[in-house]
């Protein structure tokens, strides 16, 4: 997030895109929803009619995998209309010659008819925007989680940048983390390609650095990306795997052929709280401690380093993660020379420029947010103060768009998207233990329009079998308006009835990640006995 949680009570304009708020961030959606009460303008571009929709003042539906058109064809309006931020554009960005002569290609009709918006919605948007003091966007895996997420985020970037709506509070590009701790887990370069802070791996300086540190040579490329690693368990070449706080069973798209691959393996170690389907595969189970259990820090989805303090100990042969690497480390031959998480904490601050200034005895009672180079530093509200970046100025990117891997046909005529519920939590490993979210919630279901019900003869309620060209699953019936013509919904979080069973895996070519936003399926109500 470029900007803070606090500011979005403030904006006078909030654009929300491809983000279930409401179910996934309910605490930040309840910001929104003050922010609308108090009279901002609330715009939610969602095919899907999410619970935030009845607090917004523009809904906009367009179909599933279509953002970019539709952002291109609002930004031409923008344009053609003389409405973009000039002064910001001429100080703060470059490439904006190339991109607008991208835009001339999606004009509202266009743009119209690719994601299914009216052409006068499309103008009414893009002039609501463009008038606004401030606009606040955020997105989260709606836009992300297709084969063109990265070019979903650019063109959210390049909305912004028309605008000028960078470098001032209650404003910015603001990406919604699903869990707690998955900004922090990134931060501590949790990804193939950089060291924490976001330090390259390819770089040589950087490496030496870490060398140096670590008293170690460190690999020159870049590991593999998620899907890579699968493909290499699969060649043979990748024959062991160390897996924590992930349940790649459930999580992974097409179940199928992640459990394949889990299986080829030599050795698959899992730790984690539970025995979950992952660690059903495994060949040795390390228990971990939960957040109450340990010592440590989160940085949470708006930069913010807060401290984490054990509450009570860890149950039986638990222990906490750092404490488990580091007694296989000294198995190994290694000392990583900790005692405690403090000693942890005063390498990250060593090692990380952005972290630098953020001492243990500086968020006692209150997190501070990144970066914050020295400990006289305040840490940052927002990024980009003033409009300009850290590397210099933005870009401007030109970009096209393109359909999703798999459309639906008349074999699976029907749009599969999915998501998170309310009441569960990713993979469900926690809170499907819980009796409580398990009485309120205790099935997954399909969420279907009623008219495409009625089209399959399919009553409120009863079960169903949805199939893929990857798997079968048989779910109740939920008919509902939130779910828009052709489009069916559900989540992953049951194991009995896995969304992940259906889903492609297609990945968007620079960042690896899943397209589990869109696939094709058909749902058809159980046959009859002796009828075949």
């Amino acid at each position: 997030m470029t900007n803070s949680i606090g500011e979005i009570e403030d904006a006078p304009c909030l654009l929300v895109i491809g983000s279930n708020t409401t179910e996934a961030h309910p605490v930040i959606s309840y910001r929104m929803k003050r922010a609308a009460r108090r009279g901002a303008l609330l715009i939610v571009i969602d095919p899907r009619k999410i619970g935030l929709v009845q607090f917004a003042t523009h809904w906009v539906k367009p179909k599933v995998g279509t953002d970019v058109a539709l952002i291109n064809g609002i930004m031409h309006v923008i344009i053609t209309e003389g409405l973009e931020n000039r002064e910001f554009i001429d100080s703060h960005t470059y490439g904006f010659e190339s991109f607008s002569k991208k835009i001339e290609e999606y004009p509202p009709a266009r743009a119209s008819e690719i994601s299914g918006v009216p052409e006068a919605q499309i103008r009414e948007i893009a002039r609501v925007l463009a008038r606004a003091e401030r606009v606040a966007l955020f997105y989260t895996l709606g836009i992300t989680e297709h084969t063109c997420g990265v070019d979903n985020v650019k063109s959210c970037v390049n909305l912004q940048l028309l605008l000028g709506n960078l470098g001032k509070p209650s404003s910015g590009i603001n990406p919604l983390r699903g869990q707690n701790n998955v900004q922090g887990a990134c931060d501590m370069g949790a990804l193939p390609n950089v060291f924490s802070g976001y330090q390259k791996v390819a770089d040589a300086e950087t490496r030496t650095r870490f060398e140096d540190a670590w008293h170690v040579r460190l690999p020159e490329k870049p590991g593999l990306t998620i899907p890579k690693m699968f493909t290499a368990m699969k060649e043979g070449s990748l024959k062991a795997l160390y897996c924590y706080g992930e349940n790649l069973v459930m999580s992974e798209p097409h179940q199928a052929h992640t459990l394949e691959c889990l299986k080829s393996l030599e050795l698959l170690i899992v730790q984690d709280l539970f025995l979950n389907e992952t660690a059903a595969l495994a060949h040795i189970v390390f228990p971990g401690a939960c957040f109450a259990e340990d010592e440590g820090t989160y940085t949470n989805t708006e930069r913010r380093v807060q401290r984490v303090r054990k509450a009570v100990e860890p149950p039986g042969m638990a222990r906490p993660d750092w404490w488990i690497h580091r007694e296989l480390a000294k198995r190994l031959g290694y000392d990583m020379g900790f005692n405690e998480s403090g000693d942890i904490w005063k390498e990250i601050t060593a090692l990380t420029p952005s972290y630098r200034g953020i001492t243990y005895d500086r968020i006692v009672t209150e997190g501070i947010q990144w970066p914050c180079p020295s400990c006289d530093h305040p840490g940052t509200q927002f990024l980009h103060a003033g409009g300009e970046c850290a590397c210099g100025l933005a870009r401007f990117s030109a970009v096209d768009w393109r359909p999703p891997a798999e459309v639906p046909d008349d074999e699976y005529p029907l749009v599969l998207t999915t998501g998170r519920r309310l009441w569960h939590y990713h993979t469900g490993t926690q809170t499907r233990r819980s009796a409580g979210f398990e009485a309120i919630c205790p099935e997954e279901i399909i969420e279907i329009n009623p008219a495409d019900g009625m089209k399959l003869d399919i009553t409120d309620g009863e079960y169903v079998t949805v199939t893929s060209r990857r798997g079968s699953l048989r779910m109740k019936a939920r008919l509902t308006e939130r779910s828009p013509e052709g489009t069916v919904y559900t989540s992953f979080h049951f194991h009995e009835a896995c969304g992940n069973v259906l889903t492609i895996d297609a990945f968007d070519p620079v960042t690896d990640t899943a397209e589990y936003k869109a696939c094709a399926v058909r749902v058809e109500k159980p046959q009859a006995k002796g009828k075949s």
